[in-house]
């Protein structure tokens, strides 16, 4: 009788998947993770609400609906924005753009299509694309949380257009239940954490324990970008990574890589 065959390693098992996005913006994520074999620890790193003043906001965005253009620096950014203008009153700027295809992908499920990088799904990406080398004169709206980049606005100001940045929504520091940190003890290594800001980084430096930080800063860390990896390492991490992009399949295949090369 031929031997049962063994059950097909898939390429994340045996690790833990550390994903600090919000939790709105982790589920689709985090189901990816489990599937491919990972045990996944949800630690988001910071919690998203909407604009400290809505009024001033909805606003704002009213008195932008003429502008040449409208970035949207994030899903989150597209989703706290339709909810301000409401059904109704759809933006109606000449021309439409996220920083990246999941931005873009958030937008065209409100019926807008927007551009996004070809290249680097991120704020540098979106300025190398053609379309925003020569804004002169333009009046561009962007749409995003306080706290941002400001690679943005400062490039676009000085390549001539005036931009006025509208905070739709605002991010708050993180509260981790005990629940979680537990979870996150028990968790089996190596631990690899998925990281897409330098201020998530910063939010759970600021309120996880000293000992906790210590084992962290040992394990693998990829981030979205060469400058959060590299805010990564001026954090005292020691085994840092980056992916393509922020997008849940660039993420994933950097985790599944850096596995492999963990198991040789």
């Amino acid at each position: 009788m031929a031997d049962d065959p063994k059950p097909v390693r898939r390429a994340l098992d045996g690790a833990s998947l550390i994903i600090t996005r919000p939790s709105a913006g982790a589920r689709g994520l985090t189901e990816q993770a489990r599937a491919m074999g990972a045990h996944v620890v949800r630690l988001p790193a910071t919690r998203l609400r909407a604009a400290a003043n809505p009024q001033a906001a909805r606003a704002m965005l009213n008195r932008m609906q003429d502008a040449d253009a409208w970035i949207f620096t994030s899903p989150a950014a597209v989703t706290y924005c339709f909810e301000l203008l409401g059904t109704g009153n759809p933006p109606r700027a000449t021309r439409f753009f996220g920083v990246g295809a999941g931005t873009a992908r958030a937008l065209r499920e409100h019926g807008v299509e927007a551009g996004f990088p070809c290249g680097a799904q991120s704020s540098a990406g979106l300025l190398d694309e053609p379309v925003l080398a020569t804004p002169r004169a333009w009046t561009i709206a962007l749409i995003e949380a306080p706290g941002g980049s400001d690679l943005l606005a400062d490039t676009l100001r000085e390549r001539g257009a005036t931009v006025v940045r509208v905070d739709v929504y605002q991010r708050l520091p993180p509260w981790l239940s005990a629940r979680r940190m537990q979870h996150l003890l028990r968790a089996p290594r190596p631990w690899i954490s998925l990281v897409s800001s330098s201020a998530s980084l910063d939010n759970l430096l600021a309120i996880l324990p000293l000992d906790v930080i210590a084992q962290w800063q040992k394990e693998p860390l990829i981030a979205s970008s060469e400058r959060i990896q590299a805010h990564a390492r001026t954090c005292a991490f020691e085994d840092v990574h980056h992916a393509a992009s922020a997008l849940d399949a660039d993420l994933l295949a950097a985790a599944s890589a850096l596995l492999a090369r963990h198991r040789m």
